[in-house]
């Protein structure tokens, strides 16, 4: 009930909230270590409210392992909105970035479950964009049914995050230092299940091009119009390739 008031007292009177200190937030996140799972839930909230109050961001960031071991090891849906709301109010440095590559299974193991679809899509989509991690998340194994977070009996606002994920995947292929390494990915990886020679993301995208929100039609246009440029990319990539071995075989005494 103590850490419920903080949370509430902080969202309603953040200017008072912004005189409380250092040590108070780590007073706050020291429930996170306590056995109560609810208690944990509580922690995680207040720290989501704190992390609204931009001078208290960088204070917070000192216990996204702590975080990141909660969502990763205990499976319990409210316990991972709050983890992940948190995660996604906070920026992740690259010294954050080993710790997450070991955890993006994990968090693939969540998105396919379903249940905290539109946080942990949040989440991926962040990741995504990060350089260092892109190859993690692509070759990251998958459930043969993972298009099915495609179907167009979602609610739209999951399918609209979906597809940002998706965008944000296609725009990192299309990378210059993404092109410049020949990258292997495991047969269920999940570039293999969006960008494979089997995928059936293309039928999945069209039929989100009638989906009844705007928003939805527009977000499937722009990952179809991404992976037709990673296609003619990927074809000017093969025929330099193809030219650079001709002129090595002309080299040859």
């Amino acid at each position: 009930m103590i850490l419920h008031s903080i949370t509430r007292c902080v969202y309603l009177l953040e200017s008072e909230a912004s005189a409380c200190t250092y040590e108070d937030i780590r007073l706050v996140a020291g429930a996170l270590d306590d056995k109560d799972k609810g208690i944990k839930i509580q922690a995680l909230n207040a720290l989501k409210a704190f992390a609204g109050i931009r001078k208290f961001r960088i204070k917070i960031q000192e216990f996204v392992p702590k975080i990141l071991e909660l969502i990763t090891t205990i499976w319990d849906t409210e316990l991972h909105v709050a983890g992940l709301r948190l995660l996604n109010g906070l920026p992740l440095p690259d010294h954050t970035h080993p710790l997450l590559r070991r955890v993006i299974p994990s968090l693939m193991e969540i998105l396919q479950a379903g249940s905290t679809l539109a946080q942990v899509l949040k989440l991926l989509s962040s990741l995504a964009q990060k350089e260092d991690l892109l190859y993690d998340i692509m070759n990251c194994q998958v459930n043969p049914n993972f298009l099915n977070l495609f179907h167009t009996a979602l609610p739209g606002n999951l399918l609209y995050e979906v597809l940002v994920f998706v965008e944000k995947l296609s725009e990192g292929r299309l990378t210059p230092q993404y092109q410049s390494v020949h990258w292997e990915y495991n047969e269920q990886s999940l570039h293999a299940a969006l960008f494979g020679e089997d995928s059936r993301l293309a039928d999945r995208l069209l039929s989100l091009i009638i989906h009844p929100e705007e928003e939805v039609q527009i977000q499937a246009c722009k990952v179809i119009l991404s992976l037709q440029l990673c296609k003619e990319e990927e074809a000017k990539l093969s025929s330099h390739r193809i030219d650079c071995s001709y002129f090595d075989e002309d080299d040859k005494p």
